[in-house]
């Protein structure tokens, strides 16, 4: 089925967004990336988390497409992105979007992340200062020695979530055999979990990121995100306070946590809390975000 008929391809999805924005490619380091370009302005660079794609920002893109030229990056292993075998350490992937922007015709740009996407535009505000404007970290701080304490097994009355996944994706082979064709089923598990209204991602975007996950090649490459967290926090510890101006949107008890560690983390940090929401803000509270990042960015 070719992008023109095919309502999930992302040729489509983009066309969708008002915006003019445009599914495009680029190689980069010996990869193919695919990002999602529109809006006019200054670079704003954003990055997704798991499991989801660039189509987690189709709320927000619009409204930052006013002020800015939106740039919204499949990271490496992601979506319409190649899948190789190795490079899936933060730092390296930030070189992915480092090379982009390059290919791009900008030399400093603004970037934003959540997830795993928060993890590689704090290794690139990190690595790249130069090339960085000012960084925002959705509800994730980046990996660092305290992931080595989450209990394999949850004590009665320890607050969830009991992060389960982080240690089933350091697995070989099972998790390809068990998800290839039913991503769909964790997919679900994930927002079912951190969602305060189950309707912020309808059954369409779950159908968008079901069809980027249940591929074998897919599930293997996402959990490379997960197996490089081990040189993800040598990296870190290696790394000197962020630089640049640095933003760090949470909710609840996160937002208390995020409060507590990212002014050790940079020179220069603020906070700001997204209500109604747990994990899932940008999809959740879309007019929360673009208010903080209109009020960051510009």
């Amino acid at each position: 089925m070719s992008d023109s008929t095919d309502e999930l391809s992302d040729a489509r999805l983009a066309a969708s967004l008002d915006g003019d924005f445009h599914s495009r490619y680029a190689e980069v380091n010996g990869i193919r990336l695919h990002y999602v370009i529109g809006g006019a302005g200054e670079p704003l660079v954003l990055l997704p988390g798991w499991p989801e794609t660039w189509w987690e920002y189709r709320k927000v893109m619009p409204a930052l497409a006013t002020r800015y030229r939106v740039i919204v990056v499949d990271i490496r292993g992601m979506g319409g992105s190649d899948k190789p075998d190795s490079g899936f350490e933060k730092k390296s992937m930030a070189g992915d979007v480092r090379e982009l922007v390059r290919r791009l015709g900008y030399e400093k740009v603004d970037i934003a992340g959540h997830g795993i996407g928060a993890m590689i535009a704090f290794s690139y505000a990190a690595v790249h200062p130069e090339a960085t404007r000012r960084l925002a970290v959705l509800n994730t701080t980046h990996i660092d020695e305290s992931y080595y304490e989450f209990p394999m097994l949850p004590r009665p009355g320890d607050p969830p979530p009991h992060r389960w996944w982080l240690a089933f994706q350091q697995v070989q082979e099972l998790p390809v055999q068990l998800l290839t064709g039913r991503a769909r089923l964790i997919i679900d598990y994930m927002f079912g979990l951190s969602l305060v209204d189950p309707d912020a991602i309808t059954p369409f975007d779950r159908d968008v990121y079901a069809r980027a996950y249940s591929p074998a090649e897919a599930i293997r490459a996402s959990q490379g995100w997960f197996q490089a967290y081990q040189q993800d926090i040598e990296d870190f510890l290696g790394y000197d306070k962020i630089s640049v101006p640095m933003l760090g949107l949470a909710y609840g008890p996160f937002f208390d946590y995020m409060k507590q560690v990212l002014p050790g983390q940079g020179t220069d940090v603020r906070m700001a809390e997204i209500e109604g929401t747990r994990n899932y803000l940008v999809e959740e509270q879309p007019e929360a975000v673009v208010r903080e990042f209109f009020a960051f960015f510009t």
